[in-house]
């Protein structure tokens, strides 16, 4: 469930940042987000393959 959250949050902060490419600063947000979201998968995907859990940052619990 922690991921389906992470990843049902991760559309709303792109759309969000598409959104604000009209005002130039989503271009900025995009390549943040893009990096932070990168980062956040490859460390799940180490935690899960060895067991252990992890909890995403900054993600609205949507589905319990």
């Amino acid at each position: 469930m922690e991921s389906l959250n992470f990843q049902i949050n991760a559309l709303v902060w792109t759309v969000s940042c598409y959104v604000l490419m009209f005002v130039l600063i989503g271009f900025v947000l995009i390549a943040f987000y893009g990096v932070f979201w990168l980062v956040c998968v490859i460390i799940a995907s180490v935690r899960a393959s060895q067991g252990g859990e992890f909890r995403y940052p900054l993600t609205v619990r949507l589905v319990s």
